[in-house]
């Protein structure tokens, strides 16, 4: 926390226009390999909030550890105001075995607000929330497709009732935003309890870059430094923002080969046909249709597909 406009983070005492890098200590692997999480802190010399931007806690989302990447060398994250904190790779045990888990086969992101004497994963987010989640006064939290499945650009969060986060949603501008219930154990669920806005940012899939998405994440973060009276104005949006009240996943009624027959950012009509799933020994295919309106802001590219898997994520505008 500040004292006297002085930042305490990891035992530095940061000053107002200083920039620094220090590396969070987490735990060490029976190598002897310490695992420890690299923290940009960037301060202005005139006072303002602290933003969290955030990538990583899953280890194999490369879109948003790639928009931080890029955010640090193209210099974009000088503040005029405030304070910007830059986490590109939270999990990098994760990252380094390109998995979604930490050793103990854990997801971080689900063990928020962590034990010191915890698993792995419950000790990073214990780390985290002791050192980085006291100076924070809004976040944004970059993620990505898990397993085959591809997301649109899209933010999530709760919609509707707190007018903060509500703004920082909108200065964003993301091509959708979807309202998104808190889900226990998350880094976003356990900073809201706190009072600290964290909005979520998806695109792409686990480890391959989706170019677009990452420009979209680049341009939304500018603006909402700008939002924050921390920087510039940043791009204007280049397609409306589309709110989405509901959203829910269509799901493989038979197992097969599964074909897409419409691409992310598509509209789909209830009744229309939105792919098939073919018999692998050459036999029936059988086409799928869509059972509600919506805008494709998921698609499994995985094309063997079992009873039950996620085909094809639809969200309906409010």
């Amino acid at each position: 926390m500040a004292i006297d406009n002085t930042l305490l983070l990891n035992g530095l005492r940061i000053q107002p226009g200083e920039q620094i890098l220090t590396r969070l200590a987490i735990s060490r692997l029976p190598s002897g390999a310490v695992i420890d999480v690299p923290v940009h802190v960037i301060r202005s010399t005139e006072p303002g909030p602290v933003l969290l931007l955030m990538a990583g806690m899953h280890g194999d989302e490369v879109n948003g550890i790639e928009t931080i990447r890029r955010l640090i060398r193209r210099n974009l994250l000088q503040p005029t105001h405030g304070t910007v904190i830059a986490i590109p790779i939270l999990n990098i045990y994760g990252f380094l075995n390109f998995s979604r888990e930490v050793p103990d086969g854990k997801d971080v992101n689900r063990s928020f607000p962590g034990h010191p004497r915890g698993s792995v994963a419950s000790r990073v987010a214990h780390r985290f929330m002791r050192e980085i989640m006291p100076l924070v006064d809004y976040g944004i939290d970059f993620h990505t497709g898990g397993a085959a499945r591809a997301n649109h650009p899209q933010l999530r969060c709760v919609l509707g009732q707190d007018a903060v986060t509500d703004a920082l949603a909108a200065a964003f501008a993301a091509p959708f935003t979807l309202h998104a219930r808190l889900r226990p154990g998350s880094l976003r669920a356990t900073a809201h309890a706190l009072g600290k806005p964290i909005i979520v940012y998806e695109t792409g899939e686990s480890l391959r870059f989706d170019e677009p998405g990452i420009e979209e994440a680049i341009a939304g973060t500018l603006r909402v430094l700008h939002h924050l009276g921390m920087g510039p104005e940043g791009p204007a949006p280049a397609r409306p923002n589309v709110l989405c009240s509901r959203h829910r996943w269509l799901r493989a009624r038979y197992a097969g080969l599964f074909r897409a027959h419409v691409g992310l950012g598509d509209y789909v009509e209830e009744g229309q046909i939105y792919g098939s799933i073919a018999d692998p020994y050459g036999g029936q295919a059988v086409r799928l249709e869509s059972t509600m309106n919506g805008y494709v802001i998921g698609l499994n590219y995985m094309p063997v597909v079992n009873q039950g898997d996620a085909l094809l994520h639809l969200a309906m505008p409010a």
